[in-house]
């Protein structure tokens, strides 16, 4: 199987025409949700400020980091910076590329913002859980035991859950910095655009499988298996969402938090399995995938040994990022997916490119 992309240079809705239909559906749903509930809508948002604005910031920094090593290659007069600057600004920007960036920033954004609300609303939506047969899938693959002890039992709860945590944690740089590389940086349209599809996907359809298995995780229903781990910043954001999720629930109006706990299926899993496919049936440099994959399998291991997860939650979780992959692959407009000769050896998805797709 072989998705092969075009040398062309393929417009904005091409690209994204699926994508940002997808999400603005999505978007309408949360308009419609709240309407209909009497729920308020919430911009979330985090450390770096409301994703309104982090994300077009994160987005303007990496083209200055685009822009500037290639002025400083030319090595300009002092007095010729600004000309020289506005002058590489041009080649690399032109309307065409800028409409890309666009339409690739507004897909992501509806897709997260409808995300976060939705995932805000759940608790008034689904009163049940599903945590108690969730317990039990867990003590069946762990063979009665609690998956989350036995990892603390063989890889310790010292330096190890200090570095776990700070791989969990990275995931909050994580997807905005990738979303701009993949806006800014990819010389290929459609591999940028085939990588923000999927995570716009990831968001429409992680929300479905927390309403289909609504569910809090380990942490919040098992806290005694958790009571030998450290103070971390894991534990502290366990800790600050819980409390949020108490406020919310006593008035949804009284406060700016969201509602951010739901164990089924692991985005946390699905969106860095994403990066790493992606990078992976790419053929991006075999640095770049490996560094992803472990990041991958650091991730998942984190979600089970804090607690944030069931086992079958990253089971579900590769599911949701591999369906993802694969829906932004047959939504690119210049992409089409064929099973062939050309296939890779193995019979897995490939991308094969003739040429580079510029982005000017």
């Amino acid at each position: 199987m072989t998705l092969t992309v075009g040398r062309e240079r393929p417009p904005w809705r091409r690209l994204f025409g699926v994508p940002l239909a997808v999400t603005f559906a999505f978007a309408v749903l949360m308009l419609l949700t709240a309407a209909l509930t009497g729920l308020p809508l919430r911009d979330p948002e985090g450390f770096l400020g409301p994703s309104y604005v982090r994300l077009p910031l994160t987005v303007i920094g990496v083209m200055a980091a685009d822009v500037l090593p290639r002025v400083l290659l030319q090595r300009p007069a002092p007095r010729n910076i600004l000309q020289v600057t506005r002058k590489v600004f041009k080649e690399r920007w032109t309307g065409h590329r800028m409409s890309v960036a666009a339409a690739g920033l507004a897909s992501f954004y509806l897709a997260y913002v409808a995300y976060r609300n939705l995932k805000s609303f759940l608790p008034f939506l689904q009163e049940h859980l599903a945590d108690p047969a969730l317990v039990a899938t867990d003590k069946w693959f762990a063979g009665g035991s609690n998956p989350a002890d036995v990892l603390q039992q063989v890889l310790g709860t010292g330096i190890t859950a200090e570095v776990l945590s700070f791989a969990y944690m990275i995931f909050l740089i994580f997807v905005p910095i990738s979303l701009a590389v993949a806006l800014v940086w990819s010389d290929d349209l459609s591999l940028g655009a085939w990588y923000v599809g999927a995570l716009c996907f990831n968001w429409v359809i992680g929300t479905a499988t927390y309403y289909a298995v609504p569910s809090l995780g380990p942490i919040y229903v098992q806290r005694s298996s958790f009571t030998d781990l450290p103070d971390t910043a894991v534990s502290s954001l366990q800790d600050s969402l819980y409390r949020n999720r108490l406020t919310v629930l006593a008035d949804p109006h009284s406060t700016d938090s969201v509602h951010g706990i739901a164990a089924f299926a692991s985005l946390h899993v699905s969106i860095v399995f994403t990066a790493a496919l992606v990078a992976q049936l790419a053929r991006m440099p075999r640095a770049v995938c490996w560094a992803l994959w472990v990041y991958f399998a650091l991730t998942a291991l984190a979600t089970v040994y804090f607690g944030w997860h069931y086992v079958i939650d990253v089971f579900a979780g590769l599911a949701v990022g591999g369906l993802s992959v694969w829906l932004a692959a047959a939504s690119i407009g210049r992409a089409r997916l064929r099973i062939g000769a050309n296939s890779g050896r193995d019979g897995t998805l490939v991308v094969a490119r003739s040429g580079t797709a510029a982005l000017s």
